[in-house]
């Protein structure tokens, strides 16, 4: 296993590369077209790329998770040290923060913000423990299936939940500490974080306990498909 400071310095550089790209493609949108919608695709697009990348450059070193509910996954699952989980999760909002700040400098604006982005209600909150159960959901199978495809199948998984979610899917309580500090397209109001980091959470805890049970199984015993000719 990689020694702990490298792992810690992957995760930071890869979640504050990952909030850099969701504020600055957020900003770039915003400046190129008054279309919401095709501002949303421009963000979905850059941070699903991004995803792939991160996660085949920094896995092999930290498994690349980026995300405080994916640490604590693997941190009860008894992959990950619980003192190691709690130093990630540090490290993954800090670095959070820093890629607000990069994508501000890009972009001459002020460094440091403040969103106004109201975010909040019901659906706002189901919506991000849907897409953090997903999210986890698409990890643990990836890894138990088809672990070479795991960078693939997060960043085809977040790309899809950017729409499907009335959230836009941040499913990730570090990147929405981070998207907290950006008054741009992609910030959510501070005061809206405790129910989308509980939601996050809870999303993320009930994907591993669905998936410990389903992925119980032996790969090799799924029943086969059968495909019926047409007469």
């Amino acid at each position: 296993m990689v020694d702990l400071p490298r792992r810690l310095v992957a995760e930071a550089l890869g979640t504050a590369l990952l909030v850099a790209t969701v504020v600055g493609s957020g900003i770039m949108a915003e400046t190129l077209t008054t279309d919401i919608a095709l501002a949303l695709l421009a963000n979905t697009i850059a941070t699903g790329a991004i995803l792939v990348v991160l996660i085949t450059m920094l896995g092999p070193i930290s498994g690349a998770h980026f995300n405080p509910a994916v640490s604590l996954v693997f941190a009860l699952r008894r992959d990950l040290p619980r003192r190691d989980a709690a130093f990630y999760a540090i490290v993954q909002v800090a670095g959070g923060i820093v890629g607000a700040i990069l994508a501000h400098a890009m972009f001459a604006l002020p460094l440091l913000q403040a969103s106004s982005t109201v975010r909040s209600g019901a659906a706002q909150w189901l919506s991000e423990g849907v897409a953090c159960f997903g999210l986890v959901a698409t990890i643990l199978a990836g890894i138990r299936l088809q672990r070479g495809a795991v960078p693939m199948l997060v960043g085809l998984y977040i790309t899809a939940a950017y729409w499907f979610t009335a959230s836009t899917s941040f499913a990730n309580p570090a990147v929405a500490i981070a998207r907290a500090f950006t008054d741009t397209f992609s910030g959510i109001r501070p005061y809206d974080l405790p129910g989308f980091i509980l939601a996050q959470l809870a999303g993320a805890l009930v994907a591993l306990a669905l998936m410990s049970w389903l992925l119980r199984a032996p790969v090799g015993d799924a029943l086969p498909i059968h495909v019926e000719e047409q007469s």
